[in-house]
């Protein structure tokens, strides 16, 4: 329990999130390069940013830097940094991401989308450790660690050609691929608690129905994490009362249907689930409320909610 606290806003108690969470441990005690793979939404940069605040590199700074919006015509300048006078448009000079890393952690989101242009340039950055930016005559050291992350099948896009196979294999020394939501829905309901605790402005009182929860439950999230987390703040907006029904969620939650095996599921069966999972972070704590808590992603008042529920 003594590094749950730098796992973030990672939310959920689920056998696979268990599974991400070992991963992230391991990863925090080595300096490799870790490649984070997963649908959009699934909170690849939490993880990235978990094993950076768990790592030795923690004192350093935590750089992100997403491939998928580097302008076109500058991408080598937005990548590498550049000297005063490179080019045109550059009058003064720019140290770029890999400087501002330092002796931290430079995180490489959609690096599946960087130029295949560019892909030899940052190969031979990570193996030599070493750098030159644009225009200069004289190589910068790089001491940073890279975690790269990418909802693509990056495999498969080595094999086609589409990416470097060489660089593929360089970034993915370390791996962690995070579950989808349609995969761990037995987290759910804590996560719902935690974004409730998030954009309620603290009213602990606040809960979906009976009814409500199972329409969560029984939809598919193609959005993932991001879209139950504005679904949940967007129901909290449109409510009136404590009490958050069917008809304050999305027309597509109240009509759509799904072809989820869990949708004929009774709510009962879910709740057992949950307190099945809060039983696990308790058991885990040593019966500690706060500690527990701090296990599920959840804040000490949702959780002592739900428990007091449970006991009446």
């Amino acid at each position: 329990m003594e590094s749950r606290q730098f796992l973030g806003s990672l939310v959920g108690c689920s056998i696979e999130m268990r599974h991400v969470y070992a991963l992230i441990r391991k990863c925090s005690r080595q300096r490799s390069p870790v490649l984070i793979l997963g649908e959009p939404s699934t909170g690849k940069e939490l993880v990235a940013r978990s094993i950076h605040f768990m790592s030795m590199n923690r004192k350093g700074a935590f750089i992100p830097l997403d491939c998928s919006t580097l302008t076109p015509n500058l991408i080598e300048s937005e990548l590498f940094g550049h000297v005063e006078g490179a080019f045109t448009d550059a009058p003064k000079e720019r140290t770029g991401p890999l400087v501002a890393a330092g002796h931290g952690t430079l995180f490489l989101d959609e690096i599946g989308e960087l130029d295949l242009s560019l892909q030899p340039k940052l190969l031979r950055t990570l193996q030599e450790q070493q750098f030159r930016p644009v225009g200069a005559t004289v190589l910068k050291p790089f001491d940073s660690r890279i975690i790269a992350a990418t909802s693509r099948d990056l495999r498969r896009d080595a094999e086609s050609g589409k990416f470097r196979a060489d660089l593929y294999y360089r970034l993915n020394v370390l791996q962690i691929e995070l579950p989808p939501l349609r995969k761990r829905k037995s987290d759910i309901p804590l996560l719902v608690a935690s974004f409730i605790e998030k954009y309620s402005e603290h009213d602990a009182q606040v809960m979906f129905s009976d009814a409500a929860m199972m329409r969560l439950l029984a939809y598919d999230w193609p959005g993932n994490v991001r879209e139950l987390e504005n679904t949940v703040e967007c129901a909290l907006a449109v409510s009136s009362g404590r009490i958050i029904g069917v008809s304050n969620l999305s027309t597509t939650l109240q009509t759509r249907a799904t072809d989820s095996p869990h949708e004929g599921r009774s709510l009962e069966s879910w709740d057992e689930l949950e307190d099945e999972t809060i039983s696990r972070a308790q058991s885990a704590a040593g019966s500690n409320e706060k500690e527990a808590a701090r296990a599920l992603g959840i804040g000490r008042t949702p959780l002592h909610r739900k428990l007091t529920k449970k006991r009446t």
